[in-house]
């Protein structure tokens, strides 16, 4: 074997498909494009959603409400958590790098603390936002909240 006789395999390739190249082709007039119509033309491009002319799905689907670009979404801590938390992750100051650290927070969540529940222990909390009613059992705890933005 030398390197004026290698060959690809038998079948291992093919002859490009010659189009419009003649009735006697067997691929001529239309070639291979249907009839007649936008997508037979050159530079066709569908439209993304068209639906052949029928009246696409993101039309005929009733829209409702509104998404306020503006809201700010918050990782909620109730009051009745936070023990629990202090109890198992030993924390007795809950900020942001705490939270993450023990994976109870992503790394750009915000943390809002809400009073559902009871607190027993005194802890300081640096979060991003707090309720009224969850400040004012903090404290009377013994415990700080301190607003971080």
């Amino acid at each position: 074997m030398e390197l004026h006789n290698l060959r690809p395999a038998i079948g291992a390739t093919h002859k490009a498909k010659r189009i419009g190249r003649g009735e006697a082709s067997g691929k001529g007039g239309t070639s291979t494009k249907g009839n007649k119509g936008g997508q037979s033309r050159a530079g066709y491009k569908s439209k993304m959603g068209f639906e052949g002319g029928q009246m696409p799905i993101q039309r005929r689907i009733p829209k409702r409400g509104f998404k306020n670009i503006n809201r700010v979404e918050y990782k909620v801590i109730n009051l009745g958590q936070i023990d629990h938390y202090a109890e198992k992750y030993n924390i007795t100051e809950f900020t942001l790098e705490n939270l993450y650290i023990n994976s109870l927070i992503g790394q750009n969540d915000n943390v809002k603390i809400l009073g559902v529940g009871e607190i027993k222990g005194k802890f300081n909390f640096k979060v991003n936002a707090v309720s009224a009613s969850a400040k004012a059992a903090i404290e009377a705890a013994g415990g700080s909240v301190e607003i971080v933005k």
